[in-house]
């Protein structure tokens, strides 16, 4: 549900409200949102808590990193 994918945001990447709002609705136009740029380890870190959090939760939530470029 939408209202799980903006606490995600919220809460792991420290998004406000509105911009968790945008992303969300990003994601369910476009099938993907940019969450942030990380390191590599910090982007790994937050696949893995977004990934378990959502599973906890029994959300199918997937979350990938990408190299920017």
């Amino acid at each position: 549900p939408m209202e799980f994918v903006i606490d995600i945001l919220m809460s792991i990447f420290h998004k406000n409200y509105q911009e968790a709002e945008a992303i969300t609705l990003m994601v369910h136009e476009q099938d993907r949102g940019l969450c942030g740029t990380f390191s590599h380890e910090v982007a790994e870190t937050k696949v893995l808590q977004v990934t378990q959090f959502a599973k906890e939760h029994g959300h199918p939530l997937k979350a990938v990193m990408e190299e920017a470029y």
